[in-house]
């Protein structure tokens, strides 16, 4: 199945570290080879690159290596497909607007005969079982809830929806609306908080380690949060099965 990442900080930051270790696993340390995306909220607006290629070699890929978009939300996504062709309309992330924000969601997963019926302005451009239920849990957001709820709200409401789609198959998702990120795990999806006195970290799958405190300051706070850890040398911390977390600068505040 695919692979997730996501960050959230209380300040702009870089995620090339990070994302030089998970591309990786499109292709050299893994087989998630059916195409990626990203999607990098900056205030009000969205940076969204997607690629049916590989991660490993696509050109855009390099682009994100490469160039230092800092963002306080992102979430990236390595596809290994199970539903849906090998399409560029297929990659995640998958972007809506409502309530006059961006929302972005990325799947890990396979869910088997979801495909509730789609009555609101949120209907799918691709053929996944993601997108699908994307657009199910955006109509369903913008019944239950006249205007932007709190963050508080939004994780309740969250909580009653993953718990409707989770019996349907394997539902680890990253979803991002830019002021907080939400990550539901159905069987793996790990986290870690970094924060001063900030050290080294080593990449699982690179030959590459990053001493953090010689690009922050004491008061950053940031959390990333993966399929699999991306890194050798720190401690990371397992989300519990059918577990939602939400994450705020660089902070989980709920499960």
């Amino acid at each position: 199945m695919c692979q997730l990442l996501g960050m959230n900080a209380n300040t702009p930051t870089d995620l090339r570290f990070s994302f030089t270790g998970f591309a990786e696993r499109a292709g050299h340390t893994d087989q998630h080879t059916d195409g990626w995306g990203v999607a990098f909220f900056e205030g009000k607006g969205l940076r969204h690159f997607v690629d049916h290629q590989r991660a490993v070699d696509s050109p855009v890929a390099d682009l994100i290596r490469s160039y230092p978009i800092k963002s306080e939300n992102v979430i990236a996504h390595i596809r290994k497909a199970t539903q849906g062709e090998v399409l560029l309309e297929n990659c995640h992330p998958f972007v809506r607007e409502l309530w006059g924000c961006y929302w972005v969601f990325a799947h890990n997963g396979d869910l088997k005969d979801f495909r509730p019926r789609l009555h609101a302005q949120f209907h799918p451009v691709g053929s996944t079982d993601s997108e699908h239920a994307f657009c199910w849990i955006m109509q369903e957001l913008a019944k239950s809830h006249a205007g932007v709820p709190s963050i508080a709200e939004l994780t309740l409401t969250l909580k009653e929806l993953a718990a409707h789609i989770a019996p349907r198959g394997t539902f680890n998702f990253l979803l991002s609306s830019g002021q907080a990120l939400w990550a539901h795990a159905s069987t793996q999806l790990h986290y870690i908080e970094r924060q001063h006195p900030f050290a080294t970290a080593q990449l699982s799958d690179e030959d590459l380690s990053l001493d953090f405190a010689t690009c922050t300051t004491p008061a950053d706070r940031v959390a990333v949060i993966a399929t699999a850890p991306l890194t050798r040398n720190e401690t990371w911390t397992a989300i519990a099965p059918q577990a939602l977390h939400v994450f705020v600068d660089g902070q989980c505040l709920a499960h």
